[in-house]
């Protein structure tokens, strides 16, 4: 399958105008809900906001967060003073549940003109076509939001195992991103899964508490990560009739077999998964 409406998706299209107009309807709406509606409060929002605006050329950031309800994109960013009003081609992409987010042809328009979304196939694999065009827009030096738990979770628990989504980007880019972690707290309550007869509520709820904190940039030694990832695959047994799925990686150099790259991606997710923790229950004491 080609890529949903990448066309759609670039900035020229029709002059960008479609972007900006969505973008700031979108901002106006993210605002309302978390500021009007409900009660916002961001931690460290200083962080976000300098690496949104200034960090160094050419290095991408990848910002990853729990998530609890389908709204949590746009609406944590709507607690950020003139984040989503940033100039459009500073804002973020992020991926987006094609099941959910690209169900008929205008929904897909307006997801990936306006709202930088890049469609995922859950279940798909790291190696799906729209993972590439993730790569891409990291190769371009640009900010990607990600849920790497994968799914919806509105149960106050621990961090779940990760995807490896997330990890993958990471190291596949020629680039090390930089990544920061972000949770958030009470999205659950503004738009819980089984509210009404089951099922969602046609409308964000009211006078709600909403947190988001954002954490400090996780560091990665991808060097050092890739090498104990190869050292330790050598001792990995595999099937001898096992038949590798994935593209050998290329990476710090290396050349990483699928066995190899499991670790790899398991290290980092790790590292990011225990970071989301941390940052978690800091935010259950806040």
């Amino acid at each position: 399958m080609g890529r949903i409406m990448e066309w759609a998706a670039r900035s020229d299209h029709l002059g960008g105008i479609p972007r900006k107009t969505v973008i700031t309807a979108v901002g106006a709406f993210a605002r309302a809900v978390a500021n009007l509606c409900n009660k916002t409060k961001v931690h460290n929002a200083d962080t976000l906001m300098t690496l949104v605006r200034s960090r160094p050329p050419g290095v991408p950031l990848i910002t990853v967060s729990n998530h609890m309800s389908t709204l949590d994109d746009p609406v944590m960013w709507g607690g950020f003073k003139g984040l989503l009003s940033l100039d459009p081609e500073l804002a973020r992409w992020v991926l987006a549940a094609e099941d959910i987010c690209f169900k008929n042809s205008f929904f897909s328009y307006i997801f990936r003109t306006a709202g930088k979304c890049i469609p995922i196939t859950r279940g798909g694999g790291i190696y799906q076509e729209h993972m590439s065009e993730a790569l891409e827009r990291l190769k371009d030096g640009s900010w990607l939001h990600t849920f790497p738990e994968g799914k919806v979770f509105q149960e106050d628990e621990p961090i779940r195992r990760l995807k490896w989504g997330t990890a993958s980007l990471i190291a596949r880019c020629p680039v090390t991103p930089i990544v920061l972690p972000i949770i958030h707290r009470g999205f659950d309550e503004m738009m819980p899964e089984k509210y009404f007869y089951g099922r969602r509520p046609p409308f964000p709820l009211w006078n709600k508490d909403l947190r988001v904190v954002v954490g400090e940039p996780i560091e990665f030694d991808v060097p050092m990560m890739v090498e104990t990832a190869f050292s330790a695959s050598r001792h990995v047994l595999v099937p001898p009739l096992q038949e590798a799925k994935w593209p050998v990686l290329s990476s710090a150099g290396k050349e990483l077999d699928e066995t190899a790259q499991k670790c790899l991606y398991t290290a980092l997710s790790e590292k990011i998964q225990s970071s989301l923790e941390t940052l978690r229950l800091l935010a259950k004491r806040l």
